[in-house]
């Protein structure tokens, strides 16, 4: 499980009550020394990994939270340390919060940094293509996820399983690639696993259990993404994962190459 930094529990109240594999989501802080203590404790709770959000320099222009005059509820993990109490007359005090606390410098070369402040392994999230892979390689990820954040930060971003096998293809098998939007079916997993993915996040759907039936609800949408991934294979001849291979599908870039055979 990612938790957000977003999240309405605390760190400590999530690695309490759940014993799975727990990884922290980041975004990084105009104030260096909120981020620090964030990552430190994650790291004091057991939580494996760090997931730094890197395709947000800067709050998307997300429209309906605009019109809805969204105003999110108190962000339980930085409570004390950053006052999210934000007055706006622009529509979103999503937008402004992220706009007014967040680090717009934030490059490349400050992963060092946040490497020189844990010994927890760092992940990017938010790469979608070749380039940015190898960067990512080259600072010192511990693995990458494809990401276009739900698709709420830029209008017309590729689709992430458009653009995963670039990114599989750069990384050369240095780092796990994860794939990360647009899964809904378990036939959505066996084709990102077959284009290199190692695994994929699922957001949208385990929020959709969650508001129909509460906890049941997030067990059932993970039981039928499971029990579909496992028709799939059957279907596919293949009996476990690690014989879900490349030609198990077919690209449009691949029928672009048999058209001119």
């Amino acid at each position: 499980m990612v938790l957000s930094i977003s999240s309405t529990c605390t760190l400590e109240e999530v690695a309490a009550c759940c014993n799975a594999v727990r990884f922290f989501q980041l975004c990084v802080y105009k104030r260096r020394d909120i981020t620090a203590k964030l990552v430190q404790r994650a790291e004091n709770n057991g939580y494996k990994a760090i997931v730094l959000t890197g395709d947000s320099p800067r709050h998307g222009r997300r429209e309906a939270d605009i019109k809805n005059k969204i105003i999110i509820p108190e962000l339980k993990n930085v409570e004390g340390l950053l006052s999210t109490k934000i007055v706006t007359d622009k529509g979103s005090n999503l937008d402004a919060l992220a706009n007014q606390t967040r680090d717009p410098s934030f490059t490349w070369e400050d992963i060092g940094w946040l490497k020189s402040i844990t010994k927890l392994p760092i992940l990017i999230k938010g790469v979608l293509t070749h380039e940015d892979a190898l960067k990512a390689l080259e600072v010192g990820a511990a693995g990458i996820i494809v990401s276009n954040h739900g698709g709420r930060q830029l209008d017309y971003c590729p689709p992430t399983i458009s653009v995963l096998e670039e990114v599989v293809h750069a990384v050369g098998g240095k780092v796990p690639v994860f794939l990360d939007g647009g899964v809904r079916r378990g036939t959505d997993i066996f084709k990102a696993m077959a284009l290199g993915a190692q695994a994929v996040l699922v957001g949208r759907p385990v929020l959709y259990g969650l508001a129909a039936k509460g906890e049941n609800g997030v067990r059932r949408v993970l039981e039928m993404l499971k029990e579909e991934l496992e028709l799939t294979m059957a279907l596919s001849g293949c009996s476990n994962v690690k014989e879900i291979t490349r030609s198990h599908v077919r690209t449009k870039h691949d029928r672009q190459l048999l058209s001119l055979l």
